[in-house]
């Protein structure tokens, strides 16, 4: 009989061999197997498949300009207090992430590029790094069984419909950044700021509270 390398190991509860070692008849294996992988599979469920709608020419033309320009991700500040304010925002989110990106030069790069991207759409940067730790779990390489790639899970026609075309470039931090704060802004202007429809958009979910709720919820990590 086939036994997969994890289930030689015994190392995946996730094997269709466990099923077997528990006793079960065939069908019920069958069933118990198939439960397990859609709950190990459970934290791509969420991942980003934004639908393409029709746009008018003036969103697009929006759009497009606030994907061009390439400003490195500097920050400025009106004052002294504002930058302590944000140096503290990046030391104690740094701290929170560590878990996720090892790295410090890497941390502190995504950070400061998160804060400077959302605070370009107008977002909260907290907002972004909610949605971010619900769509890729801070992976900057990760792709989901619908197409949607990087940290906010950008589905690629956004680069025909507002970009150059160049879909390998959504693995960009910064391009990815630029793109999806740049799209929940749209979404949350056409939503009239309901920050619950406009994130269901962004999902492709609008009017289903799983994703809203989740990434409201992860939001509350990073206030």
């Amino acid at each position: 009989m086939y036994r997969s390398r994890h289930s030689r190991a015994g190392g995946n509860p996730c094997g269709a061999t466990a099923a077997a070692r528990h006793g079960l008849p065939r069908a019920r294996a069958r069933r118990w197997w198939l439960a397990l992988v859609l709950a190990c599979a459970a934290p791509l469920a969420l991942a980003g498949n934004q639908k393409e709608e029709a746009l008018a020419d003036s969103v697009r033309l929006a759009l497009s300009n606030a994907i061009k320009d390439a400003t490195p991700p500097t920050p400025s500040f009106r004052n002294p207090s504002d930058e302590a304010r944000y140096r503290n925002w990046l030391d104690t989110m740094s701290y929170r992430l560590q878990r996720k990106l090892a790295d410090q030069q890497t941390r502190t790069e995504f950070l400061a590029t998160v804060w400077y991207e959302a605070r370009r759409a107008g977002l909260d940067p907290g907002m972004v790094l909610g949605l971010i730790q619900v769509e890729s779990a801070y992976r900057k390489y990760a792709v989901s069984i619908v197409g949607a790639r990087g940290y906010m899970q950008v589905m690629p026609f956004w680069t025909n419909v507002i970009g150059d075309r160049n879909r390998s470039a959504l693995f960009n931090m910064q391009t990815n950044l630029r793109y999806g704060c740049s799209i929940l802004r749209m979404y949350l202007d056409m939503e009239a700021g309901n920050v619950y429809l406009a994130l269901g958009r962004y999902n492709g979910s609008r009017g289903k509270p799983e994703y809203p709720n989740a990434v409201l919820a992860a939001w509350n990590n990073w206030k």
